[in-house]
């Protein structure tokens, strides 16, 4: 506390004393455009009724003696209230200051004094000595707060609405943010780049030459100016508000061939961004209208500074720039209006001011349709923050091989080596595209592509910095906590007296596996089985991990090694839930009396787990247009005289060589190219297939 705060506030304890007069209530400064009126409080208690006086600056406002005054000024002013008794004894409130902007700005209809953003901070390009000041004019009562940012750490020293540098150096460079605050809530404006684009050059003189064997003589020709280098940028810790992910895997489609390896590459990049401190939804099978609702969702989790990362992996396409992914239902043929068009999706992240925006699609990237035109697509802001990673480059298509144990993506084979790296997200793809370039078994098939508008040496291990964003980070705890719980360990007690604990865990967001294990039995009994029954509203789910393959098994048992369970059941499709899940639990049993085999039935009540919370078949229906195709509508396992074949070319990944003769092979092609599918691959002696 300074001396002249000190010296006021004994002041102020010393008329109290004297004369009993305490305010309760102070007058609040207040920041408003001009024409918005203002009401000032005040409030006290003391002996003997009290009288008010309003004042404008040193002069006293005429016929304001009420302890409320409303102005409505069109310029800056400030007001104090003196209360005094009939003894004449007096006290003054606070100094309130009313800022008026002349800033053309319309309020809301009830206003309630929570801050606005009236003028935002503008990017500016500036040469290295220049002033530059960066402006941020906001409304609020009471009037807010200022903090400046700089790629996203907190500027100790700036906390006015206007952020001046008097000389420009090429430290500066970066994004800005000022946060507003108030009693009222928190409000952030626009990012601002300042970009140095030219440094002013500095000549130095070449020292005196001397010419040999001329003794002392100086040559005094004009000697040439060389332009010495700017300092290198002091190297800036950049951060993230938060991490977030939603992760898309489309496995048993109906319509199109069954694809092995995008469990996998789901679930380990699943893990690998949990290390890297993401928040992660990941779901696996989903129709149009599921994706489309999923990623409503994922939207609502990206704010401000956030670092947003989208995977699909499963069938797509590309025309025309667009990139297209294919969702289970979609039907044979399929367009464009039953897909799902990926630049649409990140037009809406770029609007959430997020600070990197990742896209990583490992699908193909053929389309056969010469007929079809391009949608209207809005262009991209260039605000240098996305980064795309394509499995394949343009026109061709995305392998999946057997990787030891696993079937994996090509493109997840290499990734999982290196995300783990300190190292910017462009360098780690960077990487990953040559060690892909190297492997024989896809040369001349399958090249990685990379395309980014990046400016800043972002990483996807930066850290987290949440200080200035409490009230978005309030809002995304909440939703996200919805979005992961899982139902708790309990306890079953049968009428023979068997106790039966069931437990639950997560493999993807609309996944997990529940565990049945019986803890207790009397004596009498001499034998003990335990069963689980599929929910019957979930029984139309597309996903069925069980796969054609163990290592659909074996992946999920490795989920928790320590799991000791006489039976387990997979419950997919968590986001189709409605209602709460029941789960009917089963006992056989045989006693010393009976021979033959006992049977009790019991319902347990397993609520909303995961992303069921979420309830995504809301917002399903109101994404779902009546005017859409049956195929793109219905739900998947609905489709009449749907039959679903099995795509030779990945039949090879289980070891067995599929031979292909040349009629046979001509005509699969021709049929994927009338029905605008990513043709497939001829290579019959190669054991892995495409997306």
């Amino acid at each position: 506390m300074s001396w002249g705060e000190r010296s006021k506030k004994n002041s102020t304890l010393q008329s109290r004393e004297r004369t009993g007069i305490v305010i309760t209530k102070q007058p609040e400064s207040a920041s408003v455009p001009a024409g918005c009126p203002v009401t000032l409080q005040c409030a006290a208690v003391g002996p003997s009724p009290l009288q008010y006086q309003w004042f404008k600056g040193q002069e006293e406002i005429v016929g304001a003696a009420q302890s409320v005054l409303s102005v409505n000024e069109g310029r800056s002013a400030i007001y104090v209230c003196r209360v005094h008794n009939q003894q004449n004894e007096c006290v003054f409130s606070n100094w309130a200051k009313i800022k008026v902007h002349l800033i053309k700005s319309e309020l809301p209809h009830r206003w309630k004094g929570e801050p606005m953003i009236g003028l935002q901070p503008e990017s500016l390009r500036v040469h290295v000595g220049q002033r530059v000041s960066l402006r941020c004019v906001a409304f609020g009562i009471p009037a807010p707060k200022y903090q400046w940012y700089k790629n996203g750490n907190l500027l100790p020293d700036q906390t006015k609405g206007e952020l001046a540098i008097a000389a420009v150096e090429m430290r500066h460079y970066g994004t800005y943010l000022c946060a507003v605050t108030n009693d009222q809530g928190e409000c952030w404006s626009s990012a601002a780049d300042l970009s140095v684009v030219e440094i002013i050059p500095i000549a130095v003189a070449l020292p005196p030459l001397r010419v040999a064997g001329s003794g002392e003589r100086k040559v005094t020709a004009k000697s040439p100016s060389i332009c010495r280098k700017p300092d290198t940028p002091q190297e800036v810790r950049l951060c993230a508000t938060d991490k977030v992910a939603l992760l898309i895997g489309n496995m048993n489609y109906v319509n199109h061939p069954k694809l092995l390896a995008t469990v996998i590459d789901v679930f380990e990049l699943s893990n690998l961004l949990h290390q890297l401190n993401f928040r992660v939804v990941s779901l696996m099978d989903l129709t149009k209208e599921e994706m489309q609702s999923a990623v409503k969702q994922f939207l609502q989790l990206l704010d401000t500074g956030v670092y947003a990362l989208f995977y699909y992996a499963g069938h797509g396409y590309e025309c025309s720039g667009r990139n297209y992914m294919v969702p289970v239902n979609a039907p044979n043929p399929y367009r464009p209006e039953n897909c799902i068009n990926v630049q649409k999706i990140l037009c809406k992240m770029q609007a959430k001011n997020t600070a990197l925006n990742v896209v990583l699609l490992d699908m193909c990237r053929k389309w056969y349709n010469q007929e079809y035109f391009p949608s209207d697509l809005q262009p991209l802001a260039p605000t240098g923050n996305i980064v795309y990673g394509y499995a394949t480059c343009e026109d061709a298509e995305a392998y999946e091989v057997q990787d030891g144990e696993y079937s994996s993506g090509i493109f997840m084979k290499y990734l999982k080596r290196h995300i783990l790296k300190k190292e910017k997200v462009t360098q780690i793809l960077e990487t990953v595209s040559e060690e892909m370039g190297k492997d024989q078994l896809i040369t001349g098939k399958q090249v990685m592509e990379i395309r980014h508008t990046l400016k800043e040496g972002r990483a996807l291990t930066d850290e987290i910095c949440t200080k200035g964003y409490t009230e978005q980070l309030r809002v995304r705890n909440e939703c996200w906590k919805q979005a992961n719980e899982l139902p708790k360990r309990r306890t079953i007690r049968f009428p023979c007296d068997v106790a039966v604990e069931l437990s639950c865990s997560a493999v993807f967001s609309n996944v997990m596996i529940v565990y049945a294990n019986v803890k207790t039995r009397p004596s009498d009994i001499t034998e003990c089985n335990v069963f689980l029954q599929k929910p019957g509203e979930l029984a139309s789910a597309c996903s069925d991990l069980n796969g054609e393959s163990s290592q659909i098994d074996s992946l999920l048992s490795s989920l928790n090694d320590n799991q000791q369970s006489d039976t387990t059941l997979k419950v997919c499709g968590l986001h189709k839930l409605e209602q709460p899940l029941i789960l009917r639990v089963t006992l056989q049993y045989r006693n010393f009396k009976e021979h033959a085999m006992l049977e009790e039935t019991t319902a347990v009540n397993l609520g909303h787990p995961l992303v069921a919370q979420l309830e995504l078949y809301r917002t399903m229906r109101s994404a779902a247009s009546p005017n859409s195709s049956s195929g793109s509508n219905q739900d998947s396992t609905s489709v009449p005289g749907t039959t679903v074949t099995k795509d030779t070319s990945r039949a090879g990944r289980s070891g067995t060589q599929i031979a292909i003769s040349k009629r046979e092979l001509k005509a699969s092609v021709s049929r994927a190219r009338k029905s605008n599918q990513p043709e497939e691959n001829d290579e019959s002696e190669i054991s892995f297939g495409n997306r």
